[in-house]
């Protein structure tokens, strides 16, 4: 099984840093194929935790390659920053891997991305304000900085004089901030060009070729399958394809190639920012979701929206992603409730459905219909690593879920270590 893909299948957030992390100590390669830092992997190893945010997980194992692709968008005072912390702590990158294609974040893109929230005012999205959105937007535009340009100079100073003419106007006139200056700009991102070129490849040659010899190549996905550009719930969706299809486009390997696609859920749902989220829970009890579970982001440290475990979207996750294989993390945290209700269905402007609504004012008008599970309040399952030591109850509500989104949870999360993991079908 020498291809598999990694994603998340709510808002992100699942614990898939956790889930590639586990996956990481069977694979050669590791994959990150969108986003850039406005998304974090939290990986607990031999009780030290990692927030990695462009560097896939795999770098956490000393036999994979990790990659970071074509499809992601790069700021390299991060990149370096994270390299130099992981360093530090004793974790090498020397293996790492960079597409000459992915894209630069500049500072012109953390302008505009500032000034756009800050335009929008009670309409704003709740983006990271990183610059990954403009970022991508300057890739569609064509006018967007990629890796290799960063070992010519003469023509990445042309083309970031060109990018200074065409965003320096709506920096200063429209979101009146201070606009960059294009020689400084520049020379900063020169910089890092010694720094980056031992690293920098052609990262789909290198994977078909791997594949080609039977290697196994792991793709993690950043964010998840409700943000995503095309079937997330837009606009409130981050810039890039982060469902399978983003894996092949995201990395220049084919669909033929992935044998597998594993989405992560929690056993609950969180989402961060603004947009829809029918199942959200603002007095008591999503306060004490959000205290059990840490539910406070890896990068920017929001606190996250909290709500009880969605089977439309988890439906809808099967569906649009093609998954074969559920992760299911932090069962362990529903420990502590007697009754845990499970949305099955939406009462909407347009009617009663077990489906994602088609539009999105259907979606943001969308009533929770719940039925209720017993719970197993008192037993304490963190740490438990077999399905037959699980009581009764968590195992009904697993079976339950099963049955509900028509896909098998064949890996359980019980804790925050790499351990502590229920296995009920292997994925590599």
């Amino acid at each position: 099984m020498p291809a598999v893909v990694v994603l998340g299948a709510q808002w992100g957030d699942e614990g898939k840093g956790k889930a590639t992390d586990q996956l990481s100590q069977h694979v050669d390669f590791s994959v990150k194929y969108n986003g850039g830092n406005n998304a974090g992997h939290t990986v607990v190893v031999n009780g030290e935790k990692f927030a990695l945010h462009l560097i896939p997980t795999g770098i956490l194992s000393p036999r994979v390659n990790p990659v970071i692709g074509n499809g992601t968008v790069i700021d390299l005072k991060v990149l370096f920053s994270e390299i130099e912390e992981l360093e530090m702590r004793g974790v090498s990158c020397h293996r790492l891997l960079v597409s000459s294609r992915a894209h630069l974040v500049t500072p012109y893109s953390l302008c505009v991305d500032e000034g756009s929230e800050i335009l929008r005012g009670d309409k704003a999205i709740g983006t990271t304000k990183r610059g990954i959105g403009p970022t991508y937007a300057e890739k569609m535009y064509r006018t967007g900085l990629q890796v290799q340009d960063l070992f010519d100079p003469e023509a990445l100073g042309e083309k970031v004089t060109e990018i200074a003419r065409l965003k320096n106007p709506i920096i200063k006139d429209v979101y009146r901030l201070d606009p960059p200056d294009p020689v400084q700009v520049t020379e900063e991102l020169l910089q890092f060009s010694e720094r980056l070129r031992p690293h920098v490849v052609n990262t789909s040659l290198i994977l078909n070729n791997a594949l080609d010899e039977g290697r196994v190549v792991l793709f993690e996905g950043g964010q998840a399958t409700m943000l995503d550009i095309d079937h997330g719930t837009y606009p409130y969706v981050t810039s890039s394809n982060c469902t399978a299809g983003g894996a092949c486009t995201g990395s220049g390997v084919g669909p033929t190639r992935i044998d597998r696609v594993v989405g992560v859920m929690k056993a609950y749902t969180t989402r961060v920012g603004e947009g829809p989220f029918p199942t959200e829970l603002t007095g008591e009890v999503g306060e004490k979701l959000r205290q059990l579970g840490g539910e406070f982001g890896a990068t920017t440290g929001r606190a996250r929206r909290t709500g009880w475990f969605d089977t439309v979207v988890g439906r809808y996750a099967v569906r649009v992603n093609g998954l074969t294989d559920l992760v299911m993390t932090k069962l362990d945290i529903l420990s502590y409730f007697d009754r845990i209700p499970v949305c099955v269905g939406y009462e909407t402007p347009s009617g009663r459905t077990d489906q994602m609504p088609d539009y999105s004012q259907d979606f943001a008008a969308a009533r929770p219909i719940y039925e209720e599970i017993e719970g197993w309040k008192g037993a304490n399952i963190e740490g438990v690593r077999d399905w037959h030591k699980l009581p009764a109850a968590a195992q009904r509500y697993v079976e339950y879920l099963e049955e509900q989104v028509g896909c098998r949870i064949s890996v359980i999360g019980t804790g925050a270590s790499r351990e502590n993991a229920i296995v009920r079908h292997k994925l590599v």
